[in-house]
């Protein structure tokens, strides 16, 4: 983990921000980024929200009447846009721009296993997508022009009945701030807020990952679905007359009990979901496997000189022997375990520190065809 800049939490260590302010308390903080001018321009903006790489949206109001519209867009409908009051948003820069991946480093004091994503919006004046609430923690980072603020603690989170964004239908609000270029403000979930562009603004949102419990369940069942074996059929050959033939009988409602019983899972199962589940690559993911790819003695000597690095829409986490990428798992040695938590740490791996040989190496060597790393540039790791 980075040391973490004392201006960036406001001259808090990591540790007093978790222990003040995480899912607890909003913070403001002033110039956490110095000279923070942010990583692209409205035009590069528009050309990623004409491609699918990232989730694009354009957020339009009128009165209280707001309308949404999905990307990928074509060019000229984003170049007949009003002067006021539109909000355009770009979801998973994270995973197209290296500039954002190095900007999320500020927050890996926190895991990543939590973390969801960066997301940018642009706005001229007025522009904004209402008062709502997030169901997660995040961090909003101002980068250039100016956004009022007005963030609320209510209880009441009643949202708007028919409205294509989750829109509260009363925002009562207790405080409000106008961020400049390089301030940022970290609300907990649940916090009711409104953000309204001054003049024509930038603002990067990093978003928490929270699943909903059912979303938890729902997901896992799935998970034991695909492992559980066909152990028969139903069968009754004790079955006797029953005289009322709608009824559903005590003696089949016990035998279904006795199956459904033997639905058994275990901590191991759990670890393993968990690792496959926060890794699942987001349905716009794509990854580019290497056009010519090197042969496995040259793509092994050239990563023992050079290193590797993660591909930016990659996602690795692991625990005790289980090493999980975009969503598949691979069980390794402890002994061998070091290396590869070091580039999931890390998103990069020091050439030193790679194998000439072996199962680390086997891995390694699959993930390139995959697309999933990449050797180093030549000077920027060894």
């Amino acid at each position: 983990m980075a040391s973490v800049n004392r201006q960036f939490l406001g001259g808090l260590t990591a540790s007093a921000f978790l222990r003040r302010h995480w899912q607890k308390q909003p913070l403001l903080v002033r110039g956490a980024v110095a000279g923070f001018d942010g990583l692209l321009d409205l035009d590069a903006m528009i050309e990623l929200a004409c491609r699918d790489e990232c989730e694009s949206r354009l957020v339009l109001r009128s009165a209280d009447r707001w309308t949404v519209e999905h990307g990928p867009f074509v060019r000229k409908r984003l170049s007949r846009l009003p002067a006021r009051n539109w909000t355009l948003l770009l979801q998973g820069l994270d995973r197209v721009l290296p500039e954002a991946r190095n900007l999320l480093s500020h927050f890996d004091f926190i895991p990543y296993a939590r973390l969801d994503d960066l997301m940018v919006s642009y706005a001229p004046a007025g522009g904004g997508v209402g008062a709502h609430f997030d169901s997660y923690d995040v961090f909003l980072l101002q980068g250039p022009g100016q956004r009022r603020w007005q963030v609320s603690r209510q209880r009441d989170l009643t949202l708007v009945e028919d409205a294509p964004l989750k829109i509260l239908k009363r925002f009562s609000p207790a405080g409000q701030c106008i961020l400049s270029a390089g301030d940022m403000l970290y609300l907990p979930p649940a916090f009711a807020h409104d953000g309204v562009a001054v003049d024509a603004c930038y603002t990067y949102s990093i978003g928490f990952r929270a699943p909903s419990h059912r979303e938890l369940m729902s997901q896992f069942l799935i998970f034991l679905d695909e492992g559980l074996a066909d152990g028969g059929h139903y069968a009754d050959p004790e079955l006797s007359v029953q005289t009322h033939p709608a009824q559903i009988g005590t003696a089949m409602l016990a035998k279904v009990a006795r199956v459904l019983g033997k639905i058994k899972w275990t901590r191991r199962d759990v670890a393993e979901f968990l690792g496959c589940y926060l890794t699942e690559p987001k349905r716009y993911v794509r990854f580019a496997p290497p056009r010519k790819p090197l042969s496995e003695s040259a793509f092994s000597g050239a990563a023992r000189r050079r290193g590797v690095e993660l591909a930016l829409a990659s996602l690795m986490l692991y625990g005790n022997a289980m090493v999980f990428i975009n969503g598949e798992p691979h069980r390794i040695d402890k002994t061998l375990a070091t290396p590869v938590r070091q580039l999931a740490n890390a998103r990069r791996l020091p050439g030193r520190q790679i194998p000439p040989q072996g199962l680390v190496a086997d891995m390694l060597y699959r993930w390139y065809q995959a697309g999933y790393i990449y050797l180093s540039r030549p000077g920027t790791t060894g």
